[in-house]
């Protein structure tokens, strides 16, 4: 395979050719792809939701489909249905638009809780079960869901276990003057994604996601993320804080932000760029201090002021917190 930082590059340069100015993002995006992991964009309508997704399946060379929910969508629609076919005498599956390997579920709060539940096993399980039989996602998979948070009206927010599916949330914001000046200019014939080219093949991007599983994390990495997990259960602020499965993806997007990075080992600043996006959407806010405007963002921030960052000395190393793989024993 190649070497997975040059992959890396060559896919953000090419998506970003479209999505200007959102290099951290983009960079997310892949982490999460490298991870086996999904992602929820929230934001408000017309900064690149959809036309990120579409990016990231076409640079990748994966097939793309997208469901638009609303609130009369079934679960069949997403899932799909065994139709009977009168020449074989046979029940046919026909795959719903979730059986493909990038999935764009946009605006996913407008559709009503059984429909969104529809999407748990596949995102979870990576398979459909329809009338009593299962079929498997294609591979590479992963499902990036779209909400807006400035309408409620006729929404149906995602509830808590809903959310704990989604390995990392992420905000594109207003891109800043100027590149909103290079978007005018990128569109004025044409839209760039048209003549957006492939830069890798799902194959390779299996590879990668095989490799960021032998990315090395020191113990006292795994312990300084379960400590920070800890902390969110048991900061005043928090009614809930991050599930184990909150520490489980803080663990495997520091081992794929390492590999995009060139390292072969996880350093502190991994898990310190890393803890909100993971863990942020796990915590609910104390109603006490939803009144004072507390947010799970700085909860997180306070959490990771508190606990003490791994030290200099790791499996007998003294060069772990200065960004250098520790000695590996035996």
């Amino acid at each position: 395979m190649e070497d997975p930082r040059i992959i890396a590059e060559r896919i953000t340069a090419n998506v970003e050719k479209v999505i200007i100015g959102k290099d951290a993002e983009v960079r997310m995006t892949l982490i999460a792809l490298l991870c086996h992991g999904h992602v929820l964009i929230e934001d408000v309508p017309g900064v690149g939701k959809t036309v990120l997704a579409r990016s990231i399946a076409v640079s990748t060379g994966c097939t793309f489909r997208r469901i638009q929910f609303t609130p009369d969508l079934l679960p069949s629609d997403v899932t799909g249905v065994s139709i009977y076919n009168q020449k074989t005498g046979d029940f046919e599956y026909r795959p719903g638009p979730i059986v493909a390997q990038v999935v764009l579920a946009d605006e996913i709060n407008r559709a009503t809780p059984k429909t969104q539940s529809s999407l748990l096993e596949s995102m979870e399980e990576r398979q459909v079960t329809v009338d009593g039989v299962t079929h498997k996602m294609p591979e590479p998979f992963m499902v990036l869901a779209t909400q807006n948070p400035i309408e409620y009206e006729g929404t149906f927010p995602l509830p808590e276990a809903q959310l704990d599916r989604f390995l990392l949330r992420i905000h594109l914001g207003y891109p800043t003057m100027t590149d909103e000046v290079l978007i005018m200019e990128g569109q004025q014939r044409q839209h760039p994604i048209d003549s957006l080219a492939r830069v890798t093949d799902p194959d390779e991007i299996m590879s990668m996601q095989r490799a960021v599983k032998d990315i090395y994390v020191d113990p006292l990495i795994k312990q300084y993320i379960v400590s920070i997990t800890d902390a969110t259960r048991k900061h005043g602020s928090a009614y809930l804080g991050a599930s184990p499965r909150g520490s489980l993806a803080l663990y495997r997007t520091c081992q794929a932000r390492a590999l995009l990075d060139g390292r072969d080992f996880v350093v502190p600043d991994d898990v310190k760029e890393l803890a909100y996006a993971t863990l942020g959407h796990r915590i609910i806010v104390a109603p006490s201090a939803r009144v004072k405007n507390v947010t799970p963002k700085e909860i997180v921030e306070q959490c990771l002021d508190r606990i003490p960052v791994p030290g200099s000395r790791a499996r007998g190393s003294s060069n772990v917190g200065s960004g250098q793989p520790a000695p590996r024993q035996g």
